[in-house]
């Protein structure tokens, strides 16, 4: 039988004894944290290089620095990106991306609980770096066909699916209910911290050489991929380390026999799962649960739809803030690509902030519903006066990051660890995969939907694309009322 170690592990070390636990927890922490940086740093570059593949060829000089002359305006742009059609060529190119990464989801998390983590992971980030490479080469090799770059981003994104299950699958087996918010939280800026870094690397070769901009993304993930295959440790009896206390969930079910279980009642077995009409204890605790079954587990399905508007105001901005800015303020590629940047600095510390809130709450749908109410001004007032001058611009920038990405990031990991330790589980520990891919899974639907209708938005006006933003955000909130006031009477109740 294979050993469930990892092969690199053992040149490790791992601390006196009373500290092992806390080592490897740490350890685990940081380690799928870069793990997802270089998910989101390989998928950020397309944003970036948009504004390359088409812009405004009269403020571009020729090889040899001086101005082009001539009534060939889109000399400088690259084929098939040239014609008058290029928003939603490039709108087809995000949604097929997102599409095939929100349908790949739905089976990443099913096939993610029953395989071992290492082997998962490693595979999914080496493939999506060479993948993410590959677009690349399109450039050194000249290739103007859109079928080659549609047919990269649809393979790319179904690799790119094998992240997020994973890594939280990994977080969740490791830490329990306590502080949960806040430490992942911190955790989670992983997303804006590659989104940082992706427009950064591709922002330094957009123009004058985009093909590096995705090459080097993808060697870097695929680099790591191969670490993760040596050293990561998805779950603590693989080293023979403690459990972690799962107790609680954050989300108070509707059918008072399972609230009755959840506080310690004294209704029997039976009982319980007979008036809950949930969940049935497994077999054995390393069951994996049913899609559907996962889908009963109270609270999964509204926050999954929040999730879809949510996650659909996110990725707009990730997919089309650079051209936005480039475009209100005509700056170039580059500089565009580095202000971008704010916002997601503005995104770490708004899932910080939603996390130890939520945790000194208890009230994880509150807190989303607080600040999605929140950015719905915060997003109008950034379209009006974002553009004005560069201190304008970064700090409405900040404001909407926090604002916008707050919520996103709580419930994509708090959230959905809360969800995947469910008391209704009866400690089963093999659903957080597939609870995180549901939820992950419908707000990827989400996100590929905000960035083709930005596509075609964009052509009517930059204003409706931010009234689009603001009407999705209300209606993200609106999906969390029937838990936000179940939290309010819950906190009046006690």
């Amino acid at each position: 039988m294979v050993s469930a170690v990892p092969p690199g592990i053992r040149v490790l070390p791992c601390g006196p004894c009373g500290d092992r636990n806390v080592t490897y927890r740490i350890y685990i922490l940081i380690f799928t944290f870069f793990c997802y940086t270089c998910y989101h740093m390989s998928r950020k570059p397309i944003s970036v290089v948009k504004s390359v593949l088409h812009r405004n060829c009269s403020k571009v000089t020729d090889d040899t620095g001086s101005p082009h002359f001539g009534n060939d305006t889109t000399w400088c742009d690259w084929q098939p990106f040239d014609g008058s059609d290029y928003s939603q060529l490039f709108g087809t190119l995000d949604l097929v991306y997102l599409f095939a990464y929100a349908i790949s989801m739905f089976f990443s998390g099913h096939i993610a609980e029953r395989m071992n983590l290492r082997y998962f992971l490693s595979l999914g980030m080496i493939m999506t770096g060479l993948l993410t490479a590959a677009f690349g080469m399109g450039y050194f090799w000249n290739i103007h066909n859109l079928g080659f770059y549609i047919a990269i981003q649809v393979v790319g994104g179904m690799f790119q699916s094998t992240g997020w299950p994973a890594v939280v699958a990994c977080m969740g087996n490791w830490y329990g209910k306590g502080k949960r918010g806040l430490i992942m939280g911190i955790w989670n800026s992983h997303t804006s911290v590659g989104n940082i870094l992706g427009s950064l690397i591709a922002g330094g070769f957009v123009t004058a050489n985009w093909g590096w901009s995705f090459v080097i993304p993808g060697i870097i993930i695929s680099v790591l991929g191969i670490f993760v295959f040596l050293f990561l440790v998805p779950d603590p009896k693989d080293v023979g380390c403690t459990l972690p206390d799962h107790q609680g969930t954050g989300v108070t079910s509707d059918n008072p026999a399972v609230n009755k279980a959840q506080e310690g009642g004294s209704e029997s077995e039976e009982e319980y799962n007979s008036s809950a009409n949930l969940i049935r204890p497994v077999a054995t605790p390393d069951k994996a649960i049913s899609f559907f079954a996962a889908l009963r587990i109270p609270g999964v399905v509204e926050f999954s739809l929040c999730l879809f508007f949510a996650k659909l105001v996110s990725y707009t901005f990730l997919f089309w803030l650079p051209k936005y800015i480039s475009s209100k303020s005509d700056i170039d590629a580059e500089k565009a690509a580095d202000l971008s940047t704010f916002f997601d600095v503005g995104g770490i510390f708004g899932g910080i902030a939603a996390g130890l809130i939520s945790d000194y709450t208890g009230a994880r749908a509150s807190t989303c519903v607080l600040q999605l109410m929140l950015a719905a001004p915060v997003m109008y007032i950034y379209n009006l006066y974002g553009s004005i001058d560069l201190a304008h611009s970064i700090g409405l920038s900040l404001l909407c990051g926090f604002m916008v990405n707050g919520p996103y990031a709580l419930i994509t990991t708090a959230v959905s660890a809360d969800l995947g330790t469910h008391k209704v589980l009866q400690g089963n520990s093999r659903a957080l995969a597939t609870v995180t891919a549901i939820i992950d899974g419908t707000g990827s639907i989400g996100a590929a939907i905000g960035p083709l209708l930005a596509g075609i938005i964009e052509t009517t006006g930059w204003n409706n694309v931010f009234y689009m933003l603001i009407g999705s955000d209300v209606l993200s909130m609106l999906f969390l009322v029937r838990l936000f006031v179940k939290e309010i009477l819950e906190k009046v109740r006690k």
